[in-house]
């Protein structure tokens, strides 16, 4: 498959060939952003209004409070130790959120 040159002379790239045109403008914002921040502060977001709408999906909530430690590791390069007491700390938050809506779940 040949590369053919955008308007601007840069070749599309990789996703580029299989995104249209509202797409790519979006692509070339998301390039400038720095950091992961904002896609922390979304998930957040996003956690806060699946516990509200499905507060008996205890496995997703730990998911993706698991995906938000990850993420917050990465952001501010925790060591192993701290890594244990970040995730002990939110098993213990959504522990203590299941507990009293009766949510039976295992936590590893």
């Amino acid at each position: 498959m040949t590369r053919k040159s955008t308007a601007k002379g840069k070749k599309p790239g990789f996703y580029g060939q299989v995104l249209d045109e509202a797409e790519k403008l979006k692509l070339e914002e998301a390039r400038g952003v720095d950091g992961i921040d904002e896609e922390i502060a979304i998930l957040r977001i996003k956690l806060r209004e699946l516990i509200v709408e499905e507060p008996q999906r205890f496995d997703l909530h730990l998911k993706m409070a698991n995906a938000i430690s990850r993420l917050v590791m990465t952001r501010y390069n925790i060591t192993k130790e701290q890594k244990k007491s970040l995730k002990e700390a939110i098993t213990r938050v959504l522990t203590e959120i299941a507990i009293p809506l009766g949510i039976k779940a295992i936590v590893r």
